[in-house]
């Protein structure tokens, strides 16, 4: 109670200082940690590599935490309120990898020869031991090798510096930089559903940021970074926002459905970036590809070669916290939560609905491009035909993943980009098509859409994995 007491106290001191100090103080955080970065950064990705060692000593701290609370009744009271709503999420992506894993087995041609023949027991053995080797590579391709990550650092520490640690992480870097534009994707799409939008325009809108960007990043020589790379996001926001507004005015001012609006507005930005690319922005004839941005609009990498996280996944974490805040904390985003729950009670109440939709229409568009806007300045440094990769599609499922909330959506995000980076490593060492995890990704979708397949097949009961917080659709299309 005490340690409570003086942790309020110390929030009633940072609350009462001027403007300027607070100002001041969260200058002085953000240097401490942009100075800090490189090595903050590396921490992460050696954690992630080892979780299992990560969650142990999380444990550890948490048991240690526990013994000034009350003990075990208070850790099981931690563990269980904030584990709860993972139960259906979890055992969602645990059926999809099971049923992968099966499809893995029994989808080699050697496996039907060897059962065909009667050779059952030979059959068997391969499917297992294929299945064995796609997920060891999956795993290994995504989160890296733990004993060579703890060589790594042995080594370093016997003076062979940091190059080591940074090869070892590969995998780690690859999942989270694939992680970034899921992100900005899965918020985007997670906003508009609080607002009761269905944005299913993200993929489109992630083009037009990318493009807006990368013109902003080779039209401006001889501008410097600290302004040159803060325009080009902010070009590429705005201009995805803006383009995702055309379906927020269509929708408050004429009723026409988000559904089909955004649909039709990603076929129309899909053209029109195939028109520029292949025309007026065209660097070489033939290629249907932009010339390079210029090096001062560039997205920093935090470390050396091979790493390739950039500041973009930093921007990401940002984002997701003001998007928390702005729906959790603000009167805006009370009034876009209860405009999605019920805009008839929300305009009875005095709330302008038709200002909310415009408004998380543009917020979601905004965020989508920010997805475009991580892929041109953190890692192609231009646009070419052909730059769907299918971030935008596959943001409703991280919606769904992480039910509309950001922190969920993050983790969601995570996983996400583990699935990715580590699907080539699959395929090139094991011969595993990267459709298998397609076909995973889309069994998550289905079993967190419908969470009743997930209590039948683990025999739960209705209680059992909260379902508060679940994701809030657009009202039906005559609204």
């Amino acid at each position: 109670m005490t340690e409570q007491q003086g942790l309020q106290n110390f929030k009633d001191r940072i609350a009462a200082w001027p403007l300027w100090g607070k100002l001041v103080l969260l200058a002085a955080c953000v240097g401490i940690i942009a100075l800090l970065s490189k090595w903050l950064i590396l921490i992460l990705l050696i954690a992630l590599g080892l979780w299992p060692i990560t969650l142990l000593l999380g444990l550890g701290v948490l048991a240690f935490l526990s013994t000034r609370h009350g003990g075990w009744p208070w850790m099981k009271e931690w563990l269980v309120a904030r584990l709860r709503q993972l139960t259906i999420p979890a055992l969602s992506v645990l059926a999809a990898l099971v049923i992968g894993g099966l499809l893995i087995m029994f989808t080699d041609q050697g496996v039907y020869q060897a059962i065909g023949n009667g050779q059952i027991g030979k059959g068997l053995g391969l499917a297992f031991s294929n299945l064995g080797r796609a997920y060891l590579a999956l795993y290994q391709g995504s989160l890296g090798s733990p004993g060579r990550i703890l060589t790594s650092i042995f080594r370093a520490i016997g003076g062979e510096g940091i190059k080591p640690i940074l090869g070892a992480v590969r995998g780690p870097s690859d999942s989270l930089v694939q992680s970034v534009p899921y992100i900005f994707a899965g918020l985007a799409v997670a906003l508009g559903f609080k607002a009761g939008l269905f944005n299913i325009g993200a993929e489109g809108q992630i083009g037009v940021g990318w493009m807006a960007a990368v013109i902003i990043g080779f039209s401006f020589p001889g501008l410097p970074a600290i302004i040159h790379l803060p325009l080009a996001i902010l070009a590429g926001a705005l201009a995805a926002g803006l383009w995702s507004s055309i379906a927020g005015v269509l929708k408050a001012k004429t009723g026409a459905h988000e559904v089909i609006t955004t649909i039709m507005l990603n076929y129309i930005s899909f053209r029109l970036s195939e028109w520029l690319l292949c025309g007026p922005l065209e660097d070489v004839q033939g290629t249907c590809r932009t010339k390079e941005i210029i090096a001062s609009a560039y997205m920093p990498k935090f470390l050396g070669h091979p790493v390739t996280m950039h500041w973009g996944f930093i921007i990401a974490l940002l984002a997701a916290a003001a998007t928390g805040w702005l729906l959790f904390k603000t009167v805006w985003g009370y009034e876009l939560r209860t405009v999605g729950t019920n805009p008839d009670a929300a305009r009875y109440g005095g709330m302008n609905v038709a200002k909310n939709y415009i408004l998380a229409m543009f917020l979601s568009g905004a965020l989508a491009g920010l997805a475009g806007v991580s892929q041109g300045l953190g890692i192609t440094h231009n646009i070419a035909l052909g730059f769907s990769a299918g971030y935008g599609f596959d943001a409703i499922a991280l919606a769904l993943l992480g039910k509309s909330n950001p922190a969920g959506v993050v983790g969601a995000s995570i996983l996400f980009g583990v699935l990715r980076a580590g699907s080539a490593r699959m395929q090139s060492l094991a011969g595993i098509p990267t459709e298998i995890v397609q076909i995973v990704q889309s069994l998550v979708i289905v079993f967190i859409a419908a969470p009743a397949i997930i209590r039948a097949i683990y025999r739960l009961r209705s209680d059992d994995g909260d379902d508060s917080g679940q994701t809030v659709f657009s009202r039906g299309w005559g609204s």
